[in-house]
């Protein structure tokens, strides 16, 4: 049973996410029949005074001697990710595992649980503008960029900022159970569970620089919303159909069919947040062509739906249109 939670500073933690462990756990909720902790924030040393992100400092009153019974150790987010972790610290987050404890890291502070090796053979997640880096800096770990958080054997990641929230709801209610993780949501007033991962919030980024490809991937571009198999393609292109699917996969480092479908999906994206129109005339105007086959690849690559992330994301007022890059007048 989780009773007791000990958060743990470091060195220039971000506020929000250290914000966010004292937020669902150090409050008393028994007056609407929440769950309340044994809470306690504490630092390597007792009584430091720990700079934050935010350009203002807060004094710790404990030092890891609290860790030392906690059923939960929390690490938020703390200075660069390739910062360097006291030895001790390692040790206590080591010890605490080792004896049962729950440990549940957001957005960097997953790389306080690889430093003390917590995170070897094991899957897990931070933000996905860090996760490359965690990946490379802790090759034995299963880096999963695309979910909102992850649990493997009692070690819980999660990914950047408010994802933190909906790792901390989880193991409440993984461990007091829905109607609690609930009473808390609410008086959070955040959702008790959200849908899709980090793929929905990750920036699409432009196509890759090609050498001899760039001027059709532009002319694909234009003309999502046709049929762009290899064989007109390679016609376009002059090319065999051979020689054009090798040399797409060079210079793009994907095949042609899964690049078109992600840049459809990035094309329905900007549909859905920039305007109005029917969900059936987003997919044929990126070129799914219907509303079934649209879901199908926004649930594989955002793990939405086009009508969830319509009312996450959208920005257009309601009726009118705006201009989307890519689209051809009409």
């Amino acid at each position: 049973m989780l009773r007791s939670v000990a958060v743990l500073v470091l060195p220039h933690a971000a506020a929000f996410e250290l914000g966010t462990a004292c937020e669902v756990f150090g409050i008393d909720r028994s007056d609407t029949g929440g769950p309340t902790f044994d809470f306690r924030v504490c630092a390597p040393t007792p009584g430091a005074v720990m700079p934050t992100k935010g350009g203002f400092s807060i004094v710790v009153e404990h030092g890891l001697e609290a860790t030392r019974d906690a059923d939960l150790v929390v690490v938020p987010a703390y200075g660069m990710p390739a910062a360097a972790v006291p030895p001790q610290v390692l040790q206590a987050l080591r010890d605490a595992h080792a004896r049962g404890a729950w440990i549940l890291s957001i957005c960097s502070g997953a790389f306080a649980l690889g430093e003390a090796g917590l995170l070897d053979g094991r899957r897990c997640t931070t933000h996905w503008m860090h996760a490359a880096a965690l990946a490379a800096r802790f090759p034995a770990a299963t880096v999963d960029p695309d979910v909102l958080f992850v649990e493997d054997d009692r070690i819980i990641t999660g990914a950047g900022t408010a994802a933190g929230i909906d790792a901390c709801l989880h193991l409440v209610r993984r461990e007091l159970g829905a109607a609690a993780a609930t009473s808390v949501a609410r008086r959070m007033v955040v959702p008790p569970q959200r849908d899709g991962g980090q793929a929905q919030y990750v920036d699409t980024p432009l196509p890759p620089v090609a050498d001899t490809l760039a001027p059709l991937l532009t002319w694909m571009l234009e003309h999502l919303d046709e049929e762009l198999g290899v064989p007109s393609l390679a016609a376009r292109a002059l090319m065999s159909q051979r020689t054009f699917a090798r040399r797409f996969r060079a210079e793009t480092g994907v095949t042609p069919a899964a690049w078109v479908a992600r840049q459809r999906v990035a094309r329905a994206q900007e549909l859905l947040e920039r305007t109005d129109v029917p969900v059936e005339e987003v997919a044929r105007r990126c070129g799914f062509g219907t509303a079934a086959l649209l879901r199908h690849h926004f649930a594989r690559t955002l793990g939405t739906t086009p009508l969830a992330y319509r009312r996450r994301f959208a920005c257009a007022p309601r009726g009118e249109e705006a201009d989307v890059p890519g689209e051809r007048a009409s």
